[in-house]
Formats: structure tokens, sequence, C-alpha cells
């Protein structure tokens, strides 16, 4: 279920679009939603009056532009690093999705950029919407979920059956990779899911809510062939899981090995040609 949404703004990028998009999801109609802007610290009191009328004309201008029922809108203007005041306040409203823009910066980009996307989503266990500046936000009918064993995979199926329920013509596509680290991309191809299989699964979870579901699959560097199918199979959201490897003393510490090394969510964050949205399992 998805009846809080935390929406964080910062004047730039399609945040509010793909906000305004998914309500038209019958399944989010009824969510709260609460939009954050962010004034970070100044040097000066007179700089920082400024800093708070701009934002304060950051939020008023999202607010409007959302078209929402005031019941359901609220908002923050708040002091700090965005990154910790992000996760901060979705933890206070206990938000059920984030949803922010991402400037796609690539690994070592995201250190040295500070990027805020990846910090909050490597410090939140809340499933995240990102939304590059660069792509095109559309209308969503056809979600995409990276399908596997994994408990983060079928958390994102059960979001994905959610998203989609009562969507006229609505479709899941179901893709598995077969990972060939060192091997050429082979065809895409749409499958039967064998009996026993993680696809078969999947189907028998989505045909108990009558969604129309297809199943796909390749093989070569599971990073890239998930970014090529939504692309060739035009999907217009795809849910990846993140399963969390670090232990739960290291829960509050950025896990710097996964924004420097070739972490799958990283990838697909800075390459897909469709909003993400990335999700994890919490033990």
């Amino acid at each position: 279920m998805i009846e809080k949404i935390l929406l964080a703004v910062s004047g730039l990028g399609h945040a509010e679009e793909m906000l305004k998009t998914l309500k038209e999801l019958p399944s989010i109609q009824r969510a709260k939603v609460t939009v954050l802007h962010v004034v970070s610290g100044q040097s000066t009191a007179t700089a920082m009056t400024t800093k708070w009328e701009e934002g304060g004309k950051i939020l008023a201008n999202a607010i409007q532009s959302l078209n929402l029922d005031p019941s359901q809108v609220s908002s923050i203007l708040r002091q700090g690093d965005p990154k910790d005041v992000v996760c901060k306040v979705a933890d206070e409203i206990d938000a059920d999705l984030i949803i922010m823009g991402s400037r796609g910066l690539k690994r070592l980009q995201s250190i040295l950029a500070n990027s805020v996307s990846q910090y909050v989503f490597q410090l939140s266990s809340r499933p995240m919407l990102l939304v590059k500046d660069d792509i095109y936000v559309k209308r969503i009918k056809r979600i995409m979920v990276a399908i596997d064993n994994s408990d983060a995979a079928k958390n994102c199926l059960n979001l994905a059956i959610f998203l989609l329920r009562d969507i006229p013509g609505g479709q899941l596509i179901l893709a598995n990779i077969s990972t060939d680290l060192g091997g050429k991309s082979s065809g895409i191809n749409e499958v039967l899911p064998d009996k026993n299989s993680v696809l078969a699964a999947a189907v028998a979870e989505t045909q108990k809510q009558g969604i129309q579901t297809r199943c796909y699959s390749s093989s070569g560097k599971p990073g890239e062939e998930i970014c090529r199918l939504a692309e060739e199979l035009n999907v217009d959201l795809l849910l990846l899981g993140s399963p969390d490897r670090r232990p739960s003393i290291a829960k509050s510490f950025v896990d710097i090995d996964r924004l420097i090394g070739s972490s799958l969510s990283d990838y697909v964050r800075v390459n897909a040609s469709c909003p993400v949205l990335l999700a994890r399992t919490v033990a």
C-alpha cells in the first residue's frame, strides 16, 4: 500500500510531473502527499533570508503545479543538509514512497558531486522513485519488474501489482536475466514460464489480480540487460529490488563500496530510459 508520499523538490527536474502521473493511478489517488524543500545553510543572515524566500516560492510553485485536493497535500520547508533532512522527514511522516529528481550521476561522480538521491537511497529503507532530468515522463500503463528469487524482487512485484490494479489496459512485464558477465548480450525473448520457475510463481500472483502479464528473458550483464529491455519494450516505469547487504550496525552509514562499485541499482538508476522505483526488503 502507498498511502503517504514524500515529494522532495528543488525547483528543477521532473519529480512533480512524476507525482502528477502517479496520482492518475486508481491505487494512488487517495494517497497523502508531503512536499518538501530543503534550504541549505548560508554564511550570512541576509543570504539565509533570501534562501528561505526562494524556498517558499519553490514550494508554492510545486504545490500549484500539482493541482491536488488541498486536503491531500501539505508542505514542509526546512533548513539543513538535504540528504539528512529527506531521510528524517520520510521517517517523521512514515512515508511509503519517496519521489526525487536525479541528475543521473555515475558512481564516483555521485560522491564528488554530493548526490542527494543516491545518498538518500543508501540511508533510507523506504521505496524510492527516481526521475532523471533527461527523461520523458509518460502515463503509466506498462510496468516492468526485474524478477528473481530475492525478497527484494518479490517486494517489487507486490508494489507493481498494487500500482497496476484497476488500470484499464495496464500491463506487467516480468524480466528475468541470466547473468553472463563476460559474454555478449542475447536476444530478448518472450517466454512461457516453466512450471516451477520464478517467473511462473510471479505470474500466478498477477493472475489472481487479473493483470495482463508478459514474460521476457535475456542473458548478459544484468544492469545493461535490464536497461535494454526497458527501452526496447517501451516501459513506462521500472521496478528494481536492491537487497541491503550491510550489517545492521552499519545501516546508519553510507555504503561507500556500493557508491563507487558496480552496484546494479546504481547502474540502472543512471542508465535507464524511464523512471526507476528502487525498493529493498527490510529485515
